[in-house]
């Protein structure tokens, strides 16, 4: 059967659900989540393959972040822009908890200015009155050029079945850009190094360190089929490094045993977890 293709980019506002809606249409985890702010500083691609057809997710980091970005992430920013000029589809993803009328029309103006085909995506419909959502849909009707609406819970997988069928309907003939196993761009390392990242965000509640990256320095598979993995975990400010460390070197200790069992879940692999703190200058502090 000749295959059949469609590009897709999940835009919103930071924590609307953008990761956990790409992550659970996959199957996979492949972009972290986590309820602390720009949690997504890449552009990852997710792949859904179903029959013939073959679903390539951009999910960008928040429509605020972009706005805000400094020139250390000019990159980032070109390859937000980049997503677009490749997407036959924009989902816009839209938390219900959070909705503000002024800030969804300023977007959309942005969007619209794309000419591509928006379809608005309303989320969290499962810790609101359903009622609420009607009034919203006629209201972004009558103002703009919307293809379609959708409410859905990206969290407890509500309404994505229906979000899949609408997207197979709109793909069109061409050849596949991944191969049939292939369920994103990014390979484990960056998996791993993001899975490690999280764990930080999520351990360190207000104490947030969000300009550090994760380096990998070694990801080997042993001959009894366990998974070797080195990471380093790089500061820019070493005034952070007691924060990651913790009382006694607990919360480092507690960061690597959540990370190596989530590497572990995801990789289908024991995994044994190394990590190291060093400064942006390579050297070990």
């Amino acid at each position: 059967m000749k295959k059949k293709l469609l590009k897709i980019s999940i835009v919103g506002k930071t924590n609307a659900g953008k990761s956990t809606l790409l992550n659970n249409i996959i199957g996979e985890t492949i972009s972290i989540t986590n309820k602390k702010i720009n949690t997504t500083e890449d552009l990852i691609t997710g792949v859904c393959n179903i029959k013939e057809h073959q679903l390539i997710f951009y999910d960008t980091p928040g429509l605020n972040y972009i706005k805000n970005l400094n020139k250390n992430k000019i990159k980032l920013k070109q390859n937000f822009w980049n997503a677009f000029n490749e997407t036959d589809i924009i989902i816009y993803l839209i938390d219900l908890k959070k909705y503000n009328t002024l800030e969804v029309s300023n977007n959309l103006k942005k969007l619209l200015q794309i000419n591509k085909r928006i379809i608005i995506i309303f989320n969290k419909n499962d810790l609101l009155n359903k009622k609420i959502i009607l009034p919203k849909i006629k209201e972004l009707d009558n103002k703009f050029n919307i293809e379609s609406f959708f409410s859905i819970s990206a969290k407890k997988k509500l309404g994505l079945n229906q979000i899949k069928n609408y997207l197979i309907n709109k793909t069109y003939f061409s050849d596949w850009i991944y191969e049939q196993d292939e369920i994103s761009d990014k390979d484990d390392i960056f998996i791993s190094n993001e899975i490690t990242r999280n764990s930080i965000l999520t351990l360190l509640h207000k104490e947030i360190p969000y300009n550090l990256n994760i380096i990998n320095k070694m990801f080997k598979y042993l001959k009894n089929g366990d998974l070797k993995i080195k990471q380093e975990i790089e500061l820019n400010n070493i005034r952070y490094k007691k924060i990651i460390l913790g009382k006694n070197g607990e919360k480092i200790k507690n960061i690597r045993i959540k990370s190596q069992k989530n590497i572990s879940k995801i990789l289908k692999v024991k995994v044994h977890l190394y990590i190291n703190i060093i400064k942006s200058n390579a050297k070990k502090i």
